[in-house]
C-alpha cells in the first residue's frame, strides 16, 4: 500500500512509518519543516513538505492522490496554546479529511484521544484540545466518502512496546505506550473491517493482531 501520515515528524507517526516500511509499504509523511525530513528518511518514510494550517484542500489533495490510505497523526503538541488546538487538531484533521475525499482516498484512520468529545465542557487548554479533537472527529464520522477508523488512545508514555493491549468501544483509562499505539495503527491499516469503528487503547493482555481482529467487523 502507499500511505500518506499527516503529522509525520510526530512520536507515534516516526514508530509507524518503520512498522510499515519494513512491511514492504510505500509511505509518505507530511511535515512542517524541511529539517524534519532526515528523521523520516532513516524510518523509511519519504519527507513531503507542506503546512496544513496555511495549505489549500486541494494541494493537500494533491499529495493524497495515488495513497491507498491516509492517517492523521498531527496535533499541535503538548506547548501550544488554545488557538492552535483549534487550528491543528480540529482545523488540520477536517482538511485533511476533505483532501482523502477530494483525492478518492477512502481508508483514513485518525489518532485521536481518549476523552474527546465535541461537548466537553471548560476553558482550560487540556478542555480545549479534547472538544477540539471530539469536533474533528465527528466531522470524519460524517463522511461517507470515507472508510475511517479512529484511534483514541489513553495516556500515552515512552516505555517499550509489549504488543499486548485491551482495544474496544470502552476500555476506561489507563496508559499505553506510543510503540504499541503504532503497532495497532498499521494493524488497522491493514483491517479495513474496522472501518465505522472508535476505538479507545490501553495497555493489556491481548495481542495486537488478535486485538484488532476482535474488533473487526463489529
Amino acid at each position: 500500500m502507499r500511505i500518506v501520515i499527516a503529522g509525520g515528524h510526530g512520536q507515534i507517526a516516526l514508530r509507524l512509518e518503520r512498522l510499515l516500511a519494513a512491511r514492504g509499504n510505500e509511505v509518505a509523511g507530511i511535515i512542517r519543516k524541511a529539517e524534519q525530513g532526515d528523521d523520516l528518511r532513516t524510518a523509511g518514510a519519504e519527507p513531503v513538505v507542506l503546512d496544513l494550517e496555511s495549505a489549500s484542500v486541494d494541494k493537500v489533495a494533491e499529495r493524497l492522490r495515488g495513497a491507498d490510505a491516509a492517517v492523521f497523526a498531527a496535533g499541535a503538541g503538548p506547548g501550544s496554546g488554545v488557538q492552535r488546538k483549534d487550528s491543528v487538531d480540529k482545523g488540520a484533521a477536517v482538511l485533511f479529511a476533505d483532501a482523502a475525499v477530494r483525492a478518492g482516498v477512502r481508508r483514513f484512520v485518525v489518532i485521536s484521544s481518549m476523552g474527546a468529545d465535541p461537548e466537553h465542557q471548560g476553558d482550560d487548554v487540556f478542555d480545549v484540545y479534547l472538544r477540539a479533537k471530539g469536533e474533528a472527529d465527528a466531522y470524519v464520522r460524517g463522511l461517507d466518502s470515507l472508510d475511517w477508523t479512529i484511534l483514541r488512545p489513553g495516556a500515552l508514555t515512552d516505555d517499550a512496546g509489549t504488543g499486548l493491549v485491551r482495544l474496544e468501544a470502552r476500555t476506561g483509562r489507563g496508559s499505553v505506550p506510543r510503540e504499541d499505539v503504532a503497532a495497532v495503527l498499521a494493524e488497522l491499516l491493514e483491517s479495513p473491517a474496522t472501518s465505522g469503528l472508535t476505538l479507545e487503547l490501553v495497555s493489556g493482555s491481548t495481542p495486537v493482531p488478535v486485538a484488532v481482529k476482535a474488533v473487526a467487523g463489529n
